[in-house]
């Protein structure tokens, strides 16, 4: 069946936009200090958010063709919407990066002039001894080759799929279309690359802001945020579609399984915040609580909520198999632990960039609705330009008759 975006759909991104970027204009007038550099920081926050949840849709996506995973494939148009938005994101995203190359930003201090140079007045050994590492002509080059990579799988997998589509039953040998067989090789080249690549590209745009600092845990932990926000996405998106009479191939099953992954991933996030924190505190070494000081002295609601949040919601009120298929109580959790996430990539941000001058205001929920309402938007958009149904998927019969 073929989806259409709704007035009301246009009209509910329209107004998101427009109330964000009111909020985000008060929020400027009203804020006396720090304004650019705040701006900049929330960019930076909603870029990176919203581009990382898109690129987890791939992520999941290749998963489901290596694994040959059966029940998702009446829900593949889904998690190619998803990625449409990673353009956008990474357009964002970019846009921090040179600003902060060129100085216009001061996040990533050892980018800084100097401090490498043990003649200078702002020398730092400790970044000295990382440059190998961190330096400019290095961190552009993996920043291309990882946004340059993760796009052209994501657009690559989405032409194939389509181009599966538009295949006649005298294309398919055996009842696997060519197509098929590709996406399983190309789905194995992805992972391998998105394996290192996710966790370097965590290091270097968020880790590298308090350079000072590092986790052995810390690009599982960002990547297990962005798989937890993708998923939470799908779930609505699905549910909203459902209620809208599209979909009538995705049944209760679909949806539990769904909603199991978004669970059993919220529960991967909390342990892996707990386990990171946990280890750190049982150290108490200097060098690696200085990371955790600043998040507790400055903002530690936001901090320690997000976890609680995440963990509790979910844990109390998914934990049922009859609550995974029903929207009174998939909805509020998935929107809500959705918005935590979010806040999570802010308090990732905010201590190394904004230090003590950061919080949740008008900028920040200003920003962030500007931004959801045009992630709305793409991905409606997308969702509209091809069937929602993958058609000649060897296994779209099989997932259609699935049982739980």
């Amino acid at each position: 069946m073929e989806y259409t975006v709704s007035s009301k759909a246009k009209m509910t991104s329209i107004v998101l936009i427009v109330v964000g970027l009111v909020a985000l204009l008060a929020g400027i007038f009203t804020d006396h200090g720090h304004t650019d550099q705040r701006l900049w920081a929330n960019l930076l926050v909603n870029g990176y958010f919203f581009f990382t949840l898109s690129l987890a849709a791939v992520f999941f996506l290749a998963i489901q063709y290596v694994a040959e995973m059966a029940w998702g494939v009446t829900t593949q148009r889904i998690f190619q919407a998803i990625m449409s938005f990673m353009p956008i994101g990474a357009a964002a995203l970019l846009t921090v990066l040179i600003a902060s190359s060129l100085h216009y930003t001061h996040f990533y201090h050892w980018m800084a002039e100097g401090v490498t140079d043990p003649a200078s007045h702002h020398y730092d050994a400790i970044i000295a001894g990382k440059s190998a590492y961190l330096n400019l002509p290095f961190f552009w080059v993996r920043t291309i080759v990882f946004i340059g990579v993760w796009l052209f799988f994501a657009n690559w997998f989405r032409k194939n799929s389509l181009n599966e589509d538009a295949l006649d039953l005298s294309q398919i040998a055996d009842g696997v279309s060519p197509n098929y067989r590709k996406a399983i090789k190309m789905s194995v080249f992805f992972l391998i690359f998105f394996a290192y690549s996710s966790v370097s590209s965590a290091w270097d745009w968020i880790m590298s802001i308090d350079v000072h600092w590092f986790s052995t845990l810390f690009g599982w932990y960002a990547f297990s945020g962005m798989w937890i926000s993708c998923m939470i996405v799908a779930v609505v998106l699905v549910l909203y579609l459902k209620g809208k009479n599209y979909l009538k191939d995705v049944t209760e099953h679909h949806i539990h399984d769904l909603v199991k992954w978004m669970f059993a991933i919220s529960m991967l996030w909390s342990y892996l915040w707990f386990a990171q924190f946990m280890l750190i505190w049982y150290a108490n070494v200097p060098e690696e609580t200085a990371y955790y000081m600043v998040r507790f002295e400055d903002y530690k609601l936001l901090y320690v909520g997000t976890f609680f949040v995440n963990f509790l919601l979910p844990f109390f009120i998914l934990m049922s198999r009859d609550a995974k298929r029903n929207a009174i109580f998939i909805l509020p959790v998935a929107l809500i632990i959705f918005f935590a996430h979010f806040i999570d990539v802010l308090v990732m941000v905010f201590p190394g960039t904004l230090f003590d001058h950061g919080h949740l205001g008008a900028v920040e929920i200003g920003m962030f609705f500007m931004f959801l309402g045009v992630f709305i938007f793409t991905v409606l958009r997308s969702l509209s330009k091809a069937s929602l149904a993958t058609k000649n998927h060897p296994m779209y019969d099989e997932s259609v008759h699935l049982h739980t």
